[in-house]
């Protein structure tokens, strides 16, 4: 019998969440949009670039922001397709002409478009319409389909038809009262991939109630409102296999603060993704993210032994008693193996081989 991929044996439809790489880079300037594009070249798809027309476009050169998004991600630039752009909000008057240019520009390569500021499951539903409506417009990535049958009875072609356009992934930035208070519908919309959380705009909402303090890398993770909507973005995610993304470290330069910000939310907030504003960030998010050496090995010797019995319960040696393993820790370590691949971790040829290239599901 032909041993099934782990993705055939483990999940049902719909249980994984989108496979995004661990890191969501931030740029605006068009020097760095350049310098992130050219070290993700080099650096492979470990992390994502979100190309930025809301904070990174100087008011009133908002167009050319837009533009100039569209040039890079549609260029040989763009080498692994893991660019996004974050747009202005969709009641903003910037909206309507960023999301044309980008959708008629390049939206045959976006990864995704980040919609900000969302004031709940209606604003993200309207910005959902647009970007749809432009897609179907510019013909993006609709495929001329012709029909099977040969000739119709009196001799004629059947009339080709246009497929349906491509849906562009959308990822929502959580940073309002009202998209907090609607963030389990938010996160089961169809559409969405990823939910962020926006912490400045956030603790800003709150007009002076939470202090400063609460948007360093120590203070988000002590006052109670923000944990409160740490949790909550978290927990609406994966009751929805969609992604949490969590915010930014605005320090820097303090590598060390942003590694325990990283940790902290990987480990004890059950974040899968977090927010780069400068390069030197993205490295160490990546290595915050990836599962070690040791939790690699033993993910590998379990599966393979899993995958030799066909999926069913087995006894695995490590600790003194061995340990019983079955379809429930399958899952984990086959999510373990997961990110390990996902974040550019070394593995054995015979498990890159059976697991990843080409596999099966």
């Amino acid at each position: 019998m032909r041993a099934l991929h782990p993705r055939q044996a483990l999940l049902d439809a719909g249980d994984a969440a989108p496979a995004l790489p661990v890191c969501d880079h931030y740029a605006g300037v068009e020097s760095r949009m350049r310098k992130s594009l050219a070290m993700q070249a080099e650096m492979g798809p470990v992390f994502d670039i979100t190309l930025d027309c809301e904070d990174g476009a100087p008011v009133g050169g908002e167009a050319e922001q837009a533009h100039r998004v569209a040039e890079l991600v549609d260029s040989t630039m763009n080498l692994h397709e893991r660019v996004g752009a974050r747009l202005h909000p969709v009641r903003h008057a910037a909206f309507a002409l960023e999301a044309e240019t980008l959708v008629r520009r390049c939206g045959h390569r976006l990864a995704y478009l980040m919609l900000p500021k969302v004031n709940g499951l209606a604003d993200l539903q309207q910005a959902c319409d647009e970007i749809d409506r432009l897609s179907l417009v510019h013909g993006i990535g609709r495929r001329r389909t012709t029909p099977s049958r040969p000739l119709h009875p009196a001799g004629t072609t059947p009339e080709a038809s246009w497929g349906p356009s491509r849906q562009i992934p959308l990822h929502v930035l959580i940073e309002t009262h009202g998209a907090l208070a609607e963030v389990t519908a938010i996160a089961a919309h169809p559409r969405v991939e990823s939910l962020s959380f926006g912490l400045l705009d956030f603790v800003a909402a709150h007009r002076g109630a939470i202090p400063q303090s609460a948007t360093s890398a120590i203070g988000q993770f002590e006052h109670p409102l923000v944990l409160r909507a740490k949790l909550e973005i978290a927990a609406a995610c994966h009751a929805h296999a969609k992604t949490p993304s969590h915010c930014v470290v605005t320090e820097f330069r303090q590598l060390g603060l942003l590694e325990a910000a990283a940790a902290k939310a990987a480990r004890s907030f059950g974040y899968t993704r977090m927010w780069s504003i400068h390069p030197d960030q993205i490295q160490p998010i990546v290595d915050v993210f990836a599962p070690s050496a040791a939790e690699v090995d033993q993910a590998i010797e379990i599966l393979l032994a899993a995958q030799e019995a066909q999926w069913a319960p087995i006894s695995h040696p490590r600790g003194p008693a061995g340990t019983l393993h079955d379809r429930a820790s399958y899952r984990y370590f086959w999510q373990v193996l997961e990110l390990a691949h996902r974040t550019g971790q070394p593995l054995p040829f015979e498990v890159q081989q059976a697991f990843f290239d080409g596999a099966d599901g």
